[in-house]
């Protein structure tokens, strides 16, 4: 029988809500690290640390900056350590989730109210509007629907669920 990493008890397969935090996390990172490659990052040469003015694009599509990068380096390594319990892969998923809806409304209302202003921080196009759109309906059925059955039905707090 397969012991884990430390010799002890036998080791028991992740539940999918955690392998799925682990899968979006890894994504974020690899998107992350993929906004600092020229090539992959066209224009980079345009990049900027932050604000609207930066015309790099991640695969030639989705507008990017220093910080909008460094964003999804950090949200990648958050989403890792939280995926290491049930219950920190659900809050990744599902506050992440939120966080993107709330990513696309910021998205539609600067471009709504008006695309140059100050106000935009980050650099959006209407790729990453949609983007964030998926991402945030996407992690929050990941988070909601594959974690209802480990620590459902009972105590939330149980052994199982603090590891």
């Amino acid at each position: 029988m397969a012991r884990d990493a430390r010799g002890g008890r036998p080791a028991v397969p992740r539940p999918r809500v955690q392998l799925a935090a682990l899968a979006v996390a890894g994504v974020f990172l690899l998107i992350g690290v993929l906004g600092f490659i020229p090539g992959i990052t066209t224009d980079y040469g345009e990049l900027r640390f932050a604000g609207h003015h930066s015309d790099a694009r991640l695969l030639g599509l989705f507008q990017v900056s220093i910080l909008h990068n460094a964003v999804h380096l950090l949200f990648g390594l958050v989403g890792l350590v939280l995926a290491r319990s049930i219950a920190g892969a659900r809050l990744f998923l599902a506050a992440g989730g939120a966080i993107y809806l709330a990513l696309w409304l910021y998205g539609l209302g600067i471009e709504a109210i008006n695309p140059e202003g100050g106000a935009n921080i980050l650099p959006l196009n209407d790729a990453d509007n949609w983007l964030h759109l998926a991402l945030g309906f996407g992690m929050l059925a990941l988070g909601l629907l594959l974690s209802n059955q480990v620590g459902t039905g009972g105590r939330l707090d149980n052994p199982a669920e603090r590891h």
